[in-house]
């Protein structure tokens, strides 16, 4: 199976940055965030100590607070870089040139493959989102619905070209990121399809419920 560090942000062949959570720095403070992930992942964010935590980093638990006050503010980076670039693929697609219908297949493509490629990663991101505090929890639900309006601007730019039938965008929006992070629940690395299988399934699979017409 891959590990978290595998797994991490970002690093993969469509990412520019070589080494995962590289923009977080001293080396020690990258170390803690990628055994934090695999920590929460495995064993949920209540279930794992701050002992947890450095023991998989190599570290003492006191060289932990060095770098961060508690094991939430760990969440809270994880779930920021995350979040950040969730809706970095998706604004990228959302803004980019192409028709409706093309920019929807791309932005799912990207969506999806993200969260296959990352799952290790992608599911603390996308599941531990109430053991935040209420002020970080606030500030990850704005990201949240910049995530939204840019899957929603696609569909109603479709809507009014006349590519997609959407009697309900809102609800549409939802489906559909609904359906992509849910991606990051059940993908196996070690399963059949590759993280680019799923991500041209998936998008065929949006068009077809927008009824996008090719």
């Amino acid at each position: 199976m891959s590990t978290a560090d595998e797994m991490a942000e970002p690093r993969d062949n469509h990412d520019d940055t070589d080494k995962p959570w590289s923009e977080v720095t001293p080396e020690a403070a990258r170390k803690l965030l990628v055994a934090a992930v695999e920590a929460f992942a495995e064993r949920g964010y209540h279930a794992t100590t701050t002992r947890d935590i450095a023991g998989r980093a190599g570290m003492s638990p006191a060289a932990l607070y060095i770098h961060y006050k508690t094991k939430e503010e760990l969440l809270h980076r994880i779930s920021r870089v995350g979040h950040d670039r969730a809706l970095q693929i998706l604004l990228a697609a959302a803004e980019g040139p192409g028709t409706a219908a093309e920019r929807l297949d791309l932005a799912v493509r990207s969506f999806v493959r993200w969260h296959a490629e990352r799952h290790t990663t992608a599911r603390v991101v996308q599941y531990e989102l109430d053991a935040l505090s209420d002020e970080h929890r606030t500030e990850i639900v704005e990201l949240r619905r910049r995530t939204d309006a840019a899957v929603r601007h696609i569909l109603n730019d479709g809507v009014k070209a006349g590519e997609f039938d959407v009697p309900d965008v809102p609800g549409t929006t939802l489906a559909v990121l609904s359906l992509c992070i849910d991606v990051a629940r059940w993908f196996n690395a070690q399963g059949r399809r590759t993280p680019d299988e799923v991500g041209e399934l998936y998008a065929d699979l949006v068009l077809r419920m927008v009824t996008a017409q090719k």
